[in-house]
């Protein structure tokens, strides 16, 4: 699906005011601005037992396969309050492949297992609060996030334990089957709803994830940028306005210079290159390049991109030992390993500086 087509599975008669910078922007189909949103509705449904029941305005919802209406509106109110807790958009992915995996984005006034309610099945005999609470979407979204805030270590954890760390589920592998869906969710609900930051400058971190590995250490000279330990599905962002020049799969098996494929993970001893990867050009003669996707992007050669716009996930194609984001910048025009410079100072400069909670 292209990136103009999921912008326009928005809700009908829905209209979003963004701040930028020292301007405004109004959110429309096709469009998406990487400034705070300053007011998203909320979804409600009444369709029968087990429905969604949260507050604010009534919104229809449409469909993203393969989920329905209501299980897309739930998924919106998982994101919205993501959004408001202040924590990055990878919480919202494990939110989100938690809901689909303990309620199928469905909020369960009636227990199935045990006492356990809501999106996330939480307990009311394990403190998580009165039955009246979990059945109240907000209100366990925010239990959930409360939860994930405590665990030492949850951004740089693989999915299903994170979300493990918060559920204590019986079937703690479940969670990693919804990764790519959640993903999914939170890109295209994200990049409709605008809900991202930027700096006043008109850049936004990629992700908000540690350096695991700097630029040209001592170890790795030839490391032209820096690696960012986000987990696996994690969006990745456009880190300012531009256009698509590049999106490649580069992938060389080292054995006989085969192409190993970006349909699986690359491997560190056998395999060379970038995998997927995009390069955005820039004003001002500047190029950012996003290594080691983990599917084909969903924007092309030729589109232009809002700062913040989601442009792919992490993943762990090409030569890659692990899911993390490689990211470059590149100056004077020059997409080689001349034009490199050192990514953080340049970020920081920029108002993004990387490695930092948002």
């Amino acid at each position: 699906m292209s990136s103009r087509a999921i912008a326009t599975i928005v809700a009908a008669g829905l209209c979003v005011v963004l701040v930028c910078g020292a301007g405004t922007a109004v959110l429309t189909a096709g469009t998406a601005s990487a400034c705070t949103t300053t007011a998203v509705p909320t979804a409600t449904h009444t369709t029968g037992a087990g429905a969604a029941t949260t507050s604010g305005p009534s919104t229809q919802w449409s469909p993203i396969e393969p989920f329905n209406s209501e299980q897309v509106g739930n998924a919106v109110t998982i994101i919205r309050v993501g959004a408001d807790t202040g924590l990055p958009s990878q919480a919202w992915v494990i939110a989100v492949a938690t809901a689909i995996t303990e309620s199928s984005l469905y909020n369960r006034t009636v227990p199935v297992d045990h006492d356990s309610l809501g999106l996330f099945q939480q307990r009311p005999s394990q403190g998580w609060g009165t039955p009246q609470q979990l059945t109240d979407p907000v209100y366990a979204s925010q239990a959930f996030y409360r939860k994930l805030a405590t665990v030492d270590g949850w951004q740089t954890m693989p999915l299903a334990e994170a979300a493990q760390a918060v559920q204590k589920s019986a079937r703690p592998n479940a969670y990693q089957k919804w990764a790519e869906h959640a993903a999914m969710l939170v890109t295209t609900i994200s990049e409709t709803l605008g809900l991202a930051s930027c700096a006043a400058s008109g850049w936004t971190q990629p992700v908000q994830a540690p350096v695991t590995s700097g630029f040209r250490t001592a170890e790795r000279p030839t490391h032209d940028g820096v690696d960012l330990g986000a987990p696996r599905g994690t969006i990745v962002r456009a880190a300012a306005a531009g256009k698509v020049v590049r999106v490649r799969c580069n992938a060389i098996d080292i054995r006989d210079d085969s192409d190993w494929g970006c349909h699986r993970d690359g491997d560190k001893n056998l395999t060379r290159g970038c995998g997927w990867y995009i390069d955005l050009a820039h004003d001002g003669g500047i190029i950012t390049r996003y290594c080691h996707l983990g599917r084909q992007p969903t924007v092309h050669v030729g589109d232009t991109v809002s700062v913040g716009a989601p442009i792919g996930v992490v993943g762990s194609t090409g030569h890659s030992s692990g899911p993390h984001l490689h990211f470059e910048v590149h100056v004077n025009a020059d997409s080689t390993s001349d034009g490199v410079v050192p990514p953080e100072p340049f970020m920081a400069q920029h108002g993004a500086p990387l490695g930092q909670a948002g």
